[in-house]
């Protein structure tokens, strides 16, 4: 799967998956997810090394203030139903109106990164967020390539579902920590 993965990466084309066996694709979808989050997990851990070593002014983070003033329930709903959807209609959609251009490739790159740095909202703009920027974003922007990947071989509907999950995987535990009223400190 990364292999198959990476040579899509290295030329995106729009090239629908001939295999449409439910069976086959959600292991593709369950493959691309464990990448998903061993990729962000990792790109996370030198995130808090930076952030650690070098102490930059990053500011709260977008997700302390939701949680701070938001409900667990609407958390959960904003983060697995309404993001994805929004966010993959935006960013995803669009590209099968490219799929016979030759400059698909292009268009492909640029909406992954424009996903990806879409995401600096989640902190604070200061110098030191604007900077690192292309480090802070770099989970989102690796995980907007997964979800092209999916999106072009299977369909609009299997991208939002893996991005569903995988929002589940990272909200899912704070928003189970807030039910249950345990101190994060």
């Amino acid at each position: 799967m990364l292999q198959e993965l990476w040579i899509f990466l290295k030329n995106p084309i729009y090239k629908e998956d001939e295999n449409t066996d439910d069976k086959y694709r959600l292991t593709v979808l369950f493959k691309l997810l464990v990448i998903a989050v061993v990729i962000s997990m990792v790109l996370g851990v030198i995130t808090g090394l930076i952030s650690e070593f070098h102490n930059p002014e990053l500011g709260k983070h977008a997700i302390e203030e939701a949680l701070e003033n938001y409900s667990p329930w609407f958390l959960l709903f904003a983060a697995v139903i309404l993001a994805p959807l929004l966010e993959e209609l935006f960013f995803r959609g669009p590209i099968v109106l490219f799929k016979n251009k030759s400059y698909f490739n292009y268009i492909f790159y640029i909406l992954t990164l424009i996903f990806g740095f879409i995401h600096i909202s989640n902190f604070e703009l200061t110098k030191s967020t604007i900077l690192l920027s292309p480090i802070l974003v770099a989970p989102q922007i690796s995980v907007g390539f997964i979800l092209g990947f999916i999106r072009v071989r299977f369909g609009l509907v299997w991208a939002m579902a893996l991005h569903s999950l995988y929002n589940l995987i990272l909200i899912g535990p704070l928003v189970a920590i807030q039910l249950l009223d345990i101190p994060l400190e």
